[in-house]
C-alpha cells in the first residue's frame, strides 16, 4: 500500500502535467487570437490563474521533498521541481511572445481597417471618443463635488471656531460674573459693617449727651438751691 506521501507527490505531479499543458494550450490560443483587445485579456487572465495553479503545484512537491526521509528520493524529487521549474520559465518566455505576436497581428489589423475605411475602427473610434467625454463629464462632476464638500467643510470649521469663541466669551463673562458677585458680596458686609458702627456712634452719643445734661443739671441744683 502506498504511503499518502507518495500519494500526495504522485497527484503533484500528474496536477503540474494538467497545468502545464492546460498553459501552452492556452498560449497556442493566444498566438491565434486576430482580435479584439478584450478576447486577448481574457485569455490572458486565464493564463495567469493557470500559472498560479501551476506555481502552487510546484511549490507543494518542493515541500514534500523537502520531507522525505531518504536522501536519494529527496535529490530526485528535488530535480524534478527544478525541471517544472524550468519548464515554467519557458511557458513564461513563451507567454511574453505570444502576447507580442498577437498585439501586432490586431495593429496590422486595425491599420488594414483604417486605411480601407472600415466601419468597425470608425465606431471603435467613436466609442472611445464617447467614453473620453463621458469620463471628463464624470471626472468634472466629481471635482466640483469634491470643491462643494471642501466648501462644506471649510464652513463647518468656521462655525465651530465662531462656537469655541463664542463659548470663550461665556467662559470670561461668568468669571467676571463671578468677580463682580464677590466684589458686590463685600460690600455689602462692609455697609452692614457701617450701619452697625453708625447705630453705636449714635448710641454713644446719645449716653454723652445725657450725661452732659444731667452734668449740668446736678451743677445748677448745687448753685440755685444748695440747700436742697
Amino acid at each position: 500500500m502506498a504511503a499518502p506521501q507518495d500519494v500526495h507527490v504522485r497527484i503533484c505531479n500528474q496536477e503540474i502535467v494538467k497545468f502545464d499543458l492546460e498553459v501552452k494550450a492556452l498560449i497556442q490560443d493566444i498566438r491565434d487570437c486576430s482580435g479584439p483587445l478584450s478576447a486577448l485579456t481574457e485569455l490572458n487572465t486565464k493564463v495567469k490563474e493557470k500559472f498560479q495553479h501551476l506555481r502552487r503545484r510546484i511549490q507543494e512537491l518542493e515541500q514534500s521533498a523537502k520531507e522525505q526521509d531518504k536522501e536519494s528520493e529527496k535529490q530526485v524529487l528535488l530535480q524534478e521541481v527544478e525541471n517544472h521549474k524550468k519548464q515554467l520559465l519557458s511557458n513564461q518566455t513563451s507567454w511574453r511572445k505570444a502576447n507580442l505576436t498577437c498585439k501586432i497581428a490586431i495593429d496590422n489589423l486595425e491599420k488594414a481597417e483604417l486605411l480601407q475605411g472600415g466601419d468597425l475602427l470608425r465606431q471603435r473610434k467613436t466609442t472611445k471618443e464617447s467614453l473620453a467625454q463621458t469620463s471628463s463629464g464624470i471626472t468634472e462632476s466629481l471635482m466640483g463635488i469634491s470643491r462643494m464638500m471642501s466648501q462644506q467643510v471649510q464652513q463647518s470649521e468656521e462655525a465651530m471656531q465662531t462656537l469655541a469663541n463664542s463659548s470663550r466669551t461665556i467662559l470670561d463673562a461668568n468669571e467676571e460674573f463671578k468677580s463682580m458677585s464677590g466684589t458686590i458680596q463685600l460690600g455689602r458686609k462692609l455697609i452692614t459693617k457701617y450701619n452697625r458702627r453708625e447705630l453705636t456712634d449714635k448710641l454713644l452719643i446719645f449716653l454723652a449727651l445725657a450725661l452732659f445734661l444731667a452734668t449740668v443739671l446736678y451743677i445748677v441744683k448745687k448753685r440755685l438751691f444748695p440747700f436742697l
